[in-house]
């Protein structure tokens, strides 16, 4: 039986693919910050465990409880989006920034020196929803800068990530415009059909595919 852990997974896109490996047939570690979304995915049938990504000690606790883990697919899909209104124009506010940065950022690259290892163990894969709005080449304008930035910062660690780690497939992937809390219910792609996408793309990928940047349809994005 395959292995996965997805990292944030109390509603939305993780809790999405909590469902579809679940009925998949895989065993499925699950985590999130409160307990009704603890009890919500034991009920479903994963194992659960209460996470903040943003502390180092709490990832750390993850670590312990993992250990000895081989996991065939990670996915780190923690994020945040941050205030409205985002734009240049005005500077952000340290707490927004710090939130964001920490949230989608830090996070990410305080769980890869701990999840890494327990992907090569498995040869597997390990994903990080990033978004289009990470794109430098591919932007076309300043709406939520804040989210962007931290989007793009998350792309580098990947891929530089995927360099030392070469016994795992590392990959940045685009959801698409999904209707979830932060996609909002006018979003053109429901979440069943986002991570159906995503996990094809994941089931596709090669070791030569690591470290690359792609979206649900499969299309190689532009960094």
């Amino acid at each position: 039986m395959p292995t996965a852990l997805i990292l944030g997974a109390s509603r939305g896109i993780g809790r999405e693919f909590v469902r579809q490996l679940l009925a998949a047939g895989w065993h499925v570690h699950a985590t999130a910050r409160d307990d009704a979304s603890l009890a919500d995915l034991k009920q479903a049938g994963a194992q659960a465990y209460k996470l903040d990504v943003a502390s180092p000690d709490s990832l750390a606790g993850l670590g312990w409880q993992l250990d000895g883990e081989k996991l065939d697919l990670a996915v780190y899909v923690a994020g945040v989006y941050g205030p409205q209104g985002q734009s240049p124009k005005a500077p952000p506010a340290a707490q927004d920034f710090d939130k964001v940065m920490h949230t989608n950022v830090l996070g990410a690259m305080q769980a890869i020196p701990l999840v890494a290892p327990m992907v090569e163990a498995a040869q597997g894969t390990f994903a990080f929803i990033s978004s289009g709005m990470g794109s430098i080449a591919e932007t076309d304008s300043s709406y939520g800068w804040i989210y962007r930035t931290s989007k793009a910062a998350l792309n580098m660690a990947v891929k530089s990530a995927a360099l030392d780690y070469p016994a795992a497939t590392f990959v940045a992937l685009c959801p698409g415009w999904v209707r979830t809390d932060m996609g909002g219910p006018n979003a053109s792609i429901a979440v069943d059909e986002s991570v159906a996408g995503l996990l094809n793309v994941i089931g596709n990928l090669k070791k030569e595919d690591s470290g690359t940047y792609r979206n649900y349809a499969g299309r190689n994005l532009a960094w």
